[in-house]
């Protein structure tokens, strides 16, 4: 596969893991158009974060759910800032861990501890289906949340099953100083001067159409990526696009939710649909 983007111009929303991804495309000659969404920074509100985390190692959750790799990161550098790091990986080995896909399953590995259970769909309603299957009467279960989204469904599934819910959300977005980008990454798609976009993470489609309509530039975005393939790293992503009536033209083949499998869509629907001279 090397090299054979050559020539492809392709638009990233720049998130938290997108250097990597940027790096991977670039390896396959891809030109890569960057444009930074958002910037993610701790919860202002560090003390509710650091209650949950002593409430974590003095009450022993039973389950666990992670939501994103970026919140394990995130929680485990809070327990550090108030001297409770090695306290708080501990507290984390104890329950039954459901990793809402590889991201959180990664974030884990990185302080030696493993998912009981990776879900799939890695989704909400994955979440919540796995959980009806499993026994939590009277269970205390953790919830690694994320923002901008609504998790009234699963609080509600947690409490349905008997189980106490113990939430945290570790973590928010910063989308002011990114809205020149996403004017010009619109401006861009709308001129045609790029062959594929390519999302991985549902925030990103969020960002991308909110951004539009404060620019009152939605319909110009909507023409533009009806002649641009939209490539999605999995179900989340492609979900939250057809919750805002566009399209999934490209992704990973047999449930691959990675980047190397995603990059690997985009070169063979390119390559046969958009053929270059190279």
């Amino acid at each position: 596969m090397a090299g054979r983007l050559s020539g492809y111009r392709i638009l990233i929303l720049e998130t938290r893991e997108e250097a990597q991804f940027s790096r991977l495309l670039r390896d396959q000659g891809a030109d890569v158009l960057q444009c930074p969404m958002f910037t993610i920074e701790d919860t202002p509100d560090q003390d509710a974060v650091g209650g949950w985390i002593k409430n974590t190692i003095h009450e022993p959750l039973d389950d666990l759910v992670l939501m994103t790799g970026e919140g394990v990161r995130r929680l485990v550098a809070a327990a550090k800032r108030i001297g409770l790091e090695n306290e708080f990986i501990a507290a984390l080995a104890r329950p039954r861990k459901y990793a809402r896909g590889p991201k959180p399953v990664n974030a884990l590995r990185q302080i030696g501890l493993t998912a009981e259970m990776v879900v799939e769909p890695p989704t909400t309603e994955g979440i919540i289906a796995t959980l009806s299957k499993a026994e939590l009467k009277g269970h205390r279960v953790g919830l690694q949340l994320y923002p901008e989204k609504d998790h009234s469904p699963l609080l509600a599934a947690v409490r349905e099953a008997g189980a106490t819910p113990v939430p945290v959300e570790p973590y928010v977005y910063d989308a002011r100083a990114a809205q020149p980008n996403i004017a010009a990454a619109i401006g861009e798609i709308a001129a045609g001067r790029v062959d594929a976009i390519a999302l991985t993470s549902s925030g990103q489609v969020r960002r991308l159409v909110e951004a539009a309509r404060a620019e009152g530039s939605e319909e110009q975005l909507r023409l533009g990526l009806a002649q641009t393939p939209v490539a999605s790293i999995g179900p989340v992503v492609s979900n939250e696009l057809k919750a805002y009536g566009l399209q999934t033209d490209i992704s990973p083949a047999n449930g691959a939710y990675f980047m190397k499998p995603l990059i690997q869509a985009i070169t063979a629907r390119l390559t046969k649909t958009h053929p270059l001279p190279h």
